[in-house]
């Protein structure tokens, strides 16, 4: 089965997961959202609403397909943060330069998520598990600058926590129009987007007036 058609019968194996077994229910949204985190095309956006119209619907808890949904994430962010710790930036662009279209990741990509990290500090591991795009490759740069595994997985599971919780939120809300749960958080990330731009404006406004203030206080 190839990733576009694994992505098209996504829901459908996961609906048939839910109505064997509860339990394989949890576990399919379990592996669904571990593979989201291995192969961006894989789109959260749909897991987890499909878990929450779930929920709607009686057949899964809430609790556990969040917690499902996060455990996923954070073991699937693992992957990319030990590739990045073991292989320098050169060899994952020439590999991703190669590969990169099989996975939905250029080296354009992956340089520019490395540049907003050396920037603006491991904090984007949180507010990166908010922004479709990054929420993956923010856990390579994080290896490649070789922070340390426990502020790693607290801030991913910090800011994975969040997205799983709003698109199950979503889902239930949303009800049988789940599938439409990445019209609706679209304008979320934007502003998260925007967040972090003044956030990272903000802070480079501060250091240029702390750094004139020093001056002409030596002078």
């Amino acid at each position: 089965m190839s990733l576009s058609e694994l992505i098209t019968q996504l829901p459908e194996l996961i609906g048939q997961a839910v109505e064997a077994n509860q339990w394989l229910g949890y576990g399919a949204i379990f592996a669904a959202m571990f593979l989201e985190n291995l192969f961006p095309p894989i789109p959260s956006e749909l897991i987890m609403p499909l878990g929450g119209f779930y929920v709607q619907q009686g057949q899964l808890q809430f609790v556990p397909v969040v917690l499902a949904g996060l455990i996923g994430t954070v073991l699937g962010a693992l992957p990319w943060h030990g590739i990045g710790r073991l292989i320098n930036e050169q060899r994952i662009e020439q590999w991703l330069e190669r590969h990169g279209r099989w996975i939905g990741i250029s080296p354009e990509e992956l340089a520019r998520s490395r540049r907003w990290f050396s920037r603006y500090g491991t904090a984007l591991v949180f507010w990166g598990r908010l922004v479709p795009g990054i929420r993956t490759l923010i856990s390579v740069p994080a290896g490649i600058e070789l922070m340390p595994m426990a502020p790693f997985l607290i801030w991913t599971t910090a800011g994975s926590l969040i997205w799983t919780l709003l698109l199950t939120i979503a889902g239930m809300v949303l009800g049988e129009g789940y599938s439409n749960v990445e019209v609706w958080i679209d304008p979320v990330s934007k502003v998260i987007k925007v967040g972090l731009v003044i956030a990272v404006l903000a802070g480079g406004i501060w250091l240029a007036l702390r750094i004139w203030r020093r001056r002409q206080s030596a002078d």
